[in-house]
């Protein structure tokens, strides 16, 4: 099958009503029969997981499982930027005026990743970090750092794949596909934590009620299947991890970078 008509019927099945219809396949209790067969496929490790494959009601249900205590411990530096997700660094480095540059070959910039916020000027020549959560995956997306939400922001958008095909061949799908940004506040500036939405994904959730003071690895949202996440810091608030690079994997609570305090800033 040639790449033209990949990128054919990748348009054809980026359409809300394509990703609703999966979401409500995957939440019936019909789906439960599915779920020995799904972590086997993706090889997922289920001894992780809180509760026993029996327990869970649906394949969405699983999905979105908790992990038990102790899972993931989360750096306990009080300067540490952690990972929010267990995932692939599709691209990290540093904002240039604006520019996310070369994520799978493609330039992004933040007027589209944020959809035109007034924030985007305390972002233009900081840091950012490209996060794919592919299936086998945990899926819970957790705080970065300590602080106070100061905003959050539900961008309308497609659902294109975010995967090695949706990147590359797609046009920009990072800034076209459907968003939720958070702001964090914390000592030394600001964070966005911009939540991407992908092809099957049938919504990207907060956790129920929605906090507005985070601890750090505090749960912030949850992915229905696999998606990305774009981590963006502050102008001169970040020193980031030399030894992270594309194509590692992390896990959540890993230390991205150190955060730089409003007194180490003065």
């Amino acid at each position: 099958m040639n790449r033209w008509l990949l990128r054919s019927m990748t348009e054809l099945t980026s359409r809300k009503f394509v990703s609703r219809m999966a979401g409500r396949l995957a939440k019936s209790p019909l789906s439960r029969r599915w779920i020995p067969r799904f972590a086997a496929l993706y090889r997922i490790p289920i001894e992780e997981a809180e509760k026993p494959l029996g327990e869970y009601e649906s394949l969405n249900d699983f999905f979105t499982r908790r992990l038990k205590p102790g899972a993931r411990p989360v750096d306990e530096s009080p300067d540490a930027l952690v990972s929010p997700v267990d995932a692939l660094v599709t691209a990290c480095g540093k904002i240039e005026e604006g520019m996310l540059l070369k994520i799978k070959g493609q330039d992004y910039t933040l007027d589209e990743l944020l959809h035109d916020s007034p924030r985007i000027a305390q972002y233009r020549d900081g840091y950012f970090w490209v996060l794919y959560l592919s299936p086998t995956d945990y899926h819970r997306i957790h705080a970065p750092c300590s602080g106070s939400v100061v905003e959050s922001e539900h961008i309308p958008g497609r659902v294109y794949p975010v995967n090695d095909f949706g990147l590359t061949a797609m046009r920009r799908v990072l800034s076209r596909n459907e968003r939720l940004v958070t702001y964090i506040r914390h000592d030394g500036g600001e964070i966005a934590v911009v939540k991407v939405g992908a092809l099957n994904v049938s919504s990207i959730r907060y956790v129920e009620p929605r906090p507005k003071k985070l601890e750090r690895g505090q749960e912030l949202a949850y992915f229905e299947f696999g998606s990305t996440v774009v981590l963006l810091t502050e102008d001169d608030t970040c020193v980031p991890r030399a030894n992270v690079r594309p194509g590692d994997k992390v896990r959540m609570g890993e230390r991205l970078g150190s955060l730089v305090s409003a007194d180490d800033s003065v």
